[in-house]
């Protein structure tokens, strides 16, 4: 997966985001409103582990994030970059997040894709593999996803696999799984310079 070159606009502690464009009949949506205000309360107070802000001040419905890996993993010192792609009818439906930056993890797909219960549609889990509340719920913010990601990061799950190659790897070649963990590192360090 190549790391692409875009803009990324981080909101620091302070920052005014009253100048957040977006399309005429978007701009005052109750979904509008509140990811703005999501995107103040990020500015407000720097979080532990990842920094977010808009693609681009035209689309406040497409963020990306950097999460730093976590301490103590095999994903410290890493820096990854993700898209969050909301839905118009945000917070009833869950945001898309896709990885930018190459990473090997069981629970991202090879495409960057996240698969974590947070994220999916809410309701009943049609195989009964999670509970109603494990899944997406309105409650949720940006810092509440981003937290869920890193909490992920530190603890895969090979059981529900987006990277089934990766999972495989995980539980039986762990060291070859280490190895291209820390490649991926390595290069996310390099894109990041």
């Amino acid at each position: 997966m190549a790391t692409e070159s875009r803009p990324f606009i981080f909101i620091l502690p302070g920052a005014k985001i009253s100048g957040v464009r977006c399309e005429a009949d978007m701009c005052n949506t109750a979904s509008t409103l509140l990811l703005k205000k999501q995107l103040c309360e990020l500015s407000k107070s720097a979080t532990e582990g990842f920094s977010a802000g808009l693609v681009d001040d035209e689309n406040i419905f497409k963020w990306q994030v950097l999460i730093m890996g976590p301490p103590d993993t095999l994903y410290e010192g890493g820096y990854f970059r993700a898209e969050l792609d909301f839905p118009r009818d945000y917070p009833n439906r869950p945001p898309k997040m896709r990885f930018i930056t190459e990473i090997w993890h069981p629970n991202i797909a090879p495409n960057g894709d996240v698969c974590i219960s947070i994220l999916h549609e809410p309701g009943e889990d049609r195989w009964g593999y999670e509970r109603p509340d494990e899944r997406w719920l309105p409650v949720h913010t940006v810092e509440t996803i981003i937290t869920s990601v890193i909490s992920m990061l530190a603890e895969p799950n090979p059981d529900s696999p987006a990277n089934v190659d990766a999972a495989k790897e995980f539980r039986e070649d762990f060291s070859e799984f280490k190895r291209k963990v820390c490649r991926c590192v390595r290069k996310s360090q390099e894109h990041f310079e």
